[in-house]
C-alpha cells in the first residue's frame, strides 16, 4: 500500500496535467487559426465541430485550408515536438548528461543523412510511400548513436560528458559535410533537399500524422515505462545494478527506442535542434529531476514549444515561410545560454 502511494505521488498531479493538457489544447487551435489567411475563432471551430461529426460545413476554400493544409500539419508539429522533447529527457536521464540530445549526440545528423541518401537515390519499399525513407533514417540514427558512443569511450572509458559531447559535435560537422556532398550531387532535388535538411512540415497530410502517433504511441510508451529506472541511473550506473536494474538491457532498449522515434520525426520535418535540448531543463524546472512526472511534462512542453515555433516560422514574414529549424535554433540557443547561466549561478 505504501508503495503504490509513493509511485501515485510521484506522478504529475491531475491539476499539473490538466493545466498542461489546456495549454497544449489552446495553443493547436490558435495554430489552427493563424496563418498566412487568418481565419476567425468561431468559423474555426465551426469547420473542426462539423469535421468531428462527420458533416462538413462552411466554405470549401475554408475547409480546404484547415483540414488538409493547417490541420495535419499542426498535429505533426505537435507530435515532432512531443516525441523529440521526450527523446532529450532520457537521453539525459540515461547519459547523466545535461547536453545529452539527438542533435548534439549526432543522432539526428544521422538520421537526416539516411533520409536524405534515401530520398535522392529513390529508395523505397513496396506498398509505402515513405517507408524507405523512414527505414534508413532509423537505421542510421542507430548506427550513428553506438558509433559516437563507441568511440567515446575509446578515447574515455569513464564516458565524461565532455568525451560524448565533443565527439558529437565533430561528428555532426563531418554528417553536415557528406550531406552537403549528396546535395550537391542530387541536382534535381537540390532545392527541396536543402530547405528539408533545415526543418520544414509544408507539405504533410494524415498518413505522416498517423505514423507519427504510432510511433511516439508505441516508443513513448517504452520510455515511459521505465521512468524509475532512469531514476536510478541518476545516482549511477554501479548503484543502479546493486538495486537490481538490469543496466546493458536498460540503456540498449531505450538507445533503439529513442533511435527509432527520432528516425521517424527526421524522415518527416528534417532537422529539428534544440527542442530535445532546451525543453526537458524547462520541464524538469517546472516539476522536478524526477522521470515519472518529467517525461509526461516534457511530451507537453515540446509540443507547445514546437507548435509557438512552426507559427512564428510561418507567419513572422508572410507569405515567405522560415524552416522551423532555423527558429528553434535562435530561440533555443538563447534559451540554453540562460539556463546554463542559471545552473551555473545555482551550483
Amino acid at each position: 500500500m505504501n508503495e503504490s502511494r509513493i509511485r501515485k505521488r510521484e506522478r504529475l498531479s491531475p491539476l499539473t496535467c490538466a493545466l498542461l493538457a489546456a495549454a497544449l489544447l489552446l495553443t493547436l487551435i490558435l495554430c489552427v487559426c493563424m496563418g498566412s489567411v487568418r481565419i476567425p475563432l468561431p468559423d474555426t471551430l465551426r469547420v473542426l465541430g462539423s469535421a468531428l461529426r462527420g458533416r462538413p460545413e462552411g466554405q470549401d476554400t475554408l475547409r480546404n485550408i484547415l483540414l488538409n493544409v493547417r490541420l495535419p500539419r499542426v498535429l505533426c508539429v505537435a507530435l515532432s515536438g512531443a516525441a523529440l522533447s521526450l527523446c532529450g529527457a532520457a537521453m539525459q536521464g540515461l547519459l547523466r548528461n545535461p547536453l545529452a540530445d539527438g542533435s548534439t549526440l549526432g543522432v539526428s545528423s544521422g538520421a537526416a543523412l539516411g533520409a536524405v541518401l534515401a530520398m535522392a537515390t529513390g529508395f523505397t519499399l513496396p506498398g509505402s510511400a515513405y517507408g524507405g525513407i523512414m527505414v534508413t533514417a532509423m537505421a542510421f540514427a542507430f548506427g550513428s548513436l553506438i558509433l559516437i558512443l563507441s568511440l567515446a569511450y575509446g578515447l574515455d572509458h569513464s564516458l565524461a560528458t565532455g568525451s560524448i559531447i565533443l565527439i558529437g559535435v565533430i561528428f555532426t560537422m563531418f554528417i553536415s559535410s557528406v550531406i552537403s556532398l549528396v546535395i550537391t550531387f542530387a541536382s534535381d532535388h537540390t532545392r527541396s533537399l536543402h530547405f528539408w535538411t533545415l526543418g520544414s512540415f509544408s507539405g504533410v497530410n494524415y498518413d505522416q500524422v498517423k505514423l507519427l502517433a504510432a510511433a511516439l504511441i508505441l516508443c513513448g510508451s517504452v520510455l515511459l515505462r521505465f521512468s524509475p529506472e532512469l531514476n536510478a541511473f541518476a545516482i549511477g550506473e554501479e548503484n543502479a545494478r546493486h538495486i537490481g536494474v538490469p543496466v546493458k538491457r536498460v540503456k540498449l532498449i531505450i538507445l533503439i527506442t529513442v533511435s527509432v522515434l527520432i528516425g521517424v520525426c527526421v524522415s518527416i520535418s528534417g532537422t529539428v535542434s534544440f527542442v530535445g535540448l532546451v525543453m526537458p531543463h524547462i520541464a524538469r524546472m517546472l516539476v522536478g529531476p524526477n522521470h515519472r512526472r518529467l517525461l509526461p511534462a516534457s511530451l507537453f512542453s515540446g509540443a507547445i514549444f514546437l507548435l509557438l515555433a512552426d507559427l512564428a516560422a510561418r507567419t513572422l514574414f508572410s507569405p515567405v515561410e522560415l524552416s522551423i529549424g532555423v527558429v528553434t535554433s535562435l530561440v533555443g540557443g538563447v534559451a540554453f545560454v540562460l539556463i546554463f547561466a542559471r545552473t551555473r549561478k545555482a551550483g
